[in-house]
């Protein structure tokens, strides 16, 4: 027994004599950080261009013509108006306002936007849900055809036809069947922008009179975004537009382009007045 504690004894001090201080701790592990892919910088936002305008120049205007459609064709200006029983196609002389022809359309349509396309003139009607197709020369009429909405306006862009129906879709239809082959819905940033109304196709854009504002708007036609606002306000003055016949419903509609001689035309519903204007960014 007493030579097992000697034992014990001399173990337990050759340990501690051989013992080794702690060693120097190693410098902590460095956290490698995750490598992250910068996200691409967006692309910036192209806010819409505001517009105002210069008055080039100012024409008589038959004050009792309910415009819904406008255009300048071969020389000549053509109005398409409104209201039942009071509807027609009409070409107009632009110095004097003087209506050279026109054609009615029977009691039961509302005329709505016109547009003349491959010597054809094409015209809407508003919730009859019916067009009629005339010789753009003689206004002999020469078809009529059926859609699913609303008639608000109409132009082209050399290739096909483009109405609206007072929402916030551009429509387009094949220009031989007059069927649908596409839709866009304008839009401003996430605003849709509705009551599209009278339509006009410059240099690559469309233009649109938004009802029952002085507004035109300038539209990509390859993705409905909105990339230009016209004010138009004051084009008729306050005291002009209360000696209007029917002033509530006198609004700004009718855009005309003579591409030819780079003039754009402005007027309005029962207004005495057409404007040649030049527009204007601000």
């Amino acid at each position: 027994m007493m030579m097992k504690k000697l034992m014990l004894l001399l173990l337990l001090f050759i340990t501690a004599c051989t013992a080794v201080s702690d060693p120097t701790p190693l410098p902590p592990t460095a956290t490698i950080a995750p490598t992250v892919t910068p996200s691409p910088t967006p692309e910036p936002i192209a806010y819409p261009i505001h517009y105002d305008y210069t008055v080039v120049n100012s024409y008589p205007h038959d004050a009792g013509a309910f415009t819904q459609g406008l255009l300048w064709y071969d020389n000549s200006l053509y109005e398409g108006t409104g209201w039942r029983g009071e509807s027609d196609v009409r070409r107009v002389t632009l110095k004097n306002g003087e209506v050279m022809e026109e054609v009615p359309i029977n009691d039961q349509y509302f005329g709505e936007g016109i547009t003349i396309f491959d010597d054809k003139l094409y015209q809407l009607t508003w919730q009859a849900r019916t067009g009629f197709v005339y010789d753009a020369d003689s206004f002999e009429l020469l078809d009529s055809f059926a859609y699913p909405t609303e008639g608000w306006g109409i132009t082209h862009d050399g290739e096909q036809l483009i109405m609206s129906d007072g929402t916030d879709t551009i429509y387009f239809w094949d220009a031989e069947t007059l069927e649908e082959n596409g839709r866009l819905q304008v839009h401003d940033g996430d605003r849709p922008i509705a009551r599209l109304n009278e339509l006009e196709y410059i240099n690559g854009e469309i233009y649109a009179n938004i009802w029952q504002t002085d507004y035109i708007v300038r539209i990509d036609p390859e993705t409905g975004t909105v990339v230009g606002w016209i004010d138009l306000s004051g084009l008729l003055s306050a005291e002009e537009m209360a000696g209007l016949s029917d002033p509530g419903n006198a609004v700004l509609n009718g855009i005309a382009w003579d591409g030819e001689n780079g003039r754009l035309f402005v007027t309005g519903k029962l207004w005495p007045t057409l404007f040649e204007i030049e527009l204007h960014a601000e």
